[in-house]
């Protein structure tokens, strides 16, 4: 028997800092290997002249504060903590003078991975979506509209697991700024209001376990607090 209609999730939504209204997801762009000492880290070398993208469905999402289950199939869950962008506005071939009108606003990330899956995927030269395309893996907190949080750069973004700091860099230290990734993802997609960019990750990524508690905070933005249970 075909599942009723009212037995579908509902489409992935994200809280906005003082507003009733929600953000809804249409799509999750991630940007990888945009910190070149996480790129060092993990044994890449940085490709300078245009970023590198992968992609999360919407059932990946969940908001807030939350407590995200430790997924099934791997033995090595990563926690990368990352500055996301919000689109607002419709737009194709976006020139990078012109990005930043089609951003609404700002928030804390997480991008969690099954970096055993990943590797293996590396290996065999492998799509990465059983690594990255996982149940509640990109975790977000609560957006932080453009104009109340400022121009990008000077922010610190870190990451602090069990009270241990374990990622902290500048968003300045990002290689390929917010407005050049969205002029280069608009070359390839027509991006729309709901559109949501992961920008990468800072050095010190790291397994977590059941229990363990993470706290992302970026400066100018809400933090975001996650428990990961059984």
């Amino acid at each position: 028997m075909a599942p009723s209609l009212y037995e579908l999730p509902p489409n992935a939504s994200v809280g906005i800092d003082g507003d009733t209204h929600v953000f809804p997801v249409n799509r999750v762009f991630c940007v990888g290997r945009n910190y070149a000492e996480h790129a060092a880290e993990m044994g890449n070398t940085v490709d300078r002249k245009a970023p590198f993208y992968f992609t999360k469905s919407p059932q990946s999402v969940i908001h807030g504060h939350p407590k995200i289950k430790y997924p099934t199939g791997t033995q090595n869950y990563h926690h990368e903590v990352e500055f996301v962008v919000f689109i607002g506005k419709t737009g194709h071939n976006i020139t990078a003078d012109a990005a930043m009108d089609h951003v609404f606003g700002y928030a804390c990330g997480l991008d969690m991975t099954r970096r055993d899956l990943q590797a293996i995927a590396k290996e065999k030269r492998r799509p990465w979506d059983l690594a990255k395309d996982v149940e509640q893996s990109a975790v977000i907190g609560t957006i932080t509209s453009k104009g109340n949080f400022g121009d990008i750069g000077p922010q610190k973004i870190e990451l602090s697991v069990n009270d241990k700091p374990v990622q902290s860099a500048y968003l300045l230290d990002m290689i390929h700024s917010v407005p050049d990734i969205i002029c280069d993802l608009s070359k390839y997609y027509t991006l729309k209001a709901g559109d949501v960019i992961m920008t990468g990750t800072p050095a010190g990524v790291g397994p977590v376990v059941i229990g363990d508690k993470m706290d992302a905070r970026i400066e100018g933005l809400s933090n975001l607090v996650v428990t990961v249970e059984a």
